[in-house]
């Protein structure tokens, strides 16, 4: 399956929504949709959900207009949409049964589900008598019930503890590997990185940047360097010799607790001229690469500078 959006806009009276929002993801991939609170990330996903329309553009699956009626999708939103006071079961079913699933199915792939998320023991308590990560997870259940074909994710790692994150992370690479559409948004960078390959970065309802990652940082700045200290302690005066070159206009320590270095922004010489003065300097140094930002750093710049 390949779901194209293509060039939606969306207003609510006068204001402007989105404008002009354009990507695609395949089957078996999974796609960063990312931005500040407000920028438009919800509207979109609710474009592709069919809850209203663009008010121009479209959304293709495999070159058609999507059909709800005719494909599942699973929705984990952020704000959560699950009963407090119903059993944990019986919602469940419930939810199946929505999607045209039998009593008997429903219950057969909510034990499934409970069982690999480690919840058999709540299927039958209420919502609200579970901690906070326990109704995440029985929300992502209640997403993956109709065993949906595009699967989209709003900040499902929100307030989870180490050992439920990684059963959560478990459980979205194998809805990839299962060959399933995954939108993925998170402002948890960390976990963006880690599934998804392509990023699409929407600010005041406009695409700031999209592609791959890997691309984008790449081409993100020609004019940094890591420079790599033999040990922690000689950070601090590689740092004063770097900051002497001539044609470095900034230096910053590395802010990694397992890597010992320096950030130097360059400014008229290149790497080729900074690794030349390190060794003329006899400088305490284990490696020299083109800096390569986080994928927050782009976040937070291409926010802020388009903002």
């Amino acid at each position: 399956m390949k779901l194209e959006v293509i060039d939606i806009s969306k207003s609510f009276g006068e204001k402007q929504v989105l404008n002009g929002i354009n990507f695609t993801v395949s089957s078996g991939e999974a796609l960063g949709l990312l931005g500040r609170n407000g920028a438009g990330k919800t509207t979109t996903i609710r474009i592709i959900m069919q809850l209203f329309p663009p008010n121009s553009g479209e959304v293709l699956l495999d070159g058609k207009p999507i059909d709800i009626r005719s494909i599942n999708i699973g929705y984990m939103p952020e704000e959560r949409g699950l009963y407090p006071k119903k059993k944990v079961l019986e919602q469940l079913v419930y939810f199946a049964e929505l999607k045209g699933a039998s009593k008997a199915e429903a219950v057969a792939r909510a034990d499934k589900l409970l069982e690999r998320l480690d919840m058999t023991e709540y299927r039958g308590v209420k919502l609200e008598t579970l901690s906070k990560g326990n109704q995440q997870k029985i929300q992502l259940i209640a997403t993956l019930m109709c065993d949906p074909d595009i699967v989209i994710l709003d900040e499902p790692f929100s307030g989870l503890d180490p050992v439920n994150a990684m059963l959560l992370k478990d459980v979205v690479r194998e809805c990839i590997d299962e060959g399933k559409i995954v939108i993925f948004s998170s402002h948890q960078m960390n976990y963006i990185e880690e599934f998804c390959n392509h990023i699409v970065i929407i600010n005041d309802g406009q695409i700031a940047v999209s592609g791959a990652i890997t691309d984008i940082k790449h081409s993100y700045t020609k004019n940094k360097a890591s420079v790599f200290a033999e040990n922690k302690g000689a950070v601090a005066d590689l740092k004063k010799l770097i900051g002497g070159f001539g044609f470095v206009s900034e230096t910053e320590e590395i802010a990694d607790e397992n890597t010992a270095g320096v950030i130097v922004t360059l400014g008229d010489g290149g790497i080729s001229d900074l690794m030349k003065a390190l060794a003329d300097a006899g400088a305490p140094v284990r490696g020299v690469t083109a800096y390569e930002p986080s994928l927050a750093e782009i976040f937070v710049d291409y926010t802020e500078a388009e903002s």
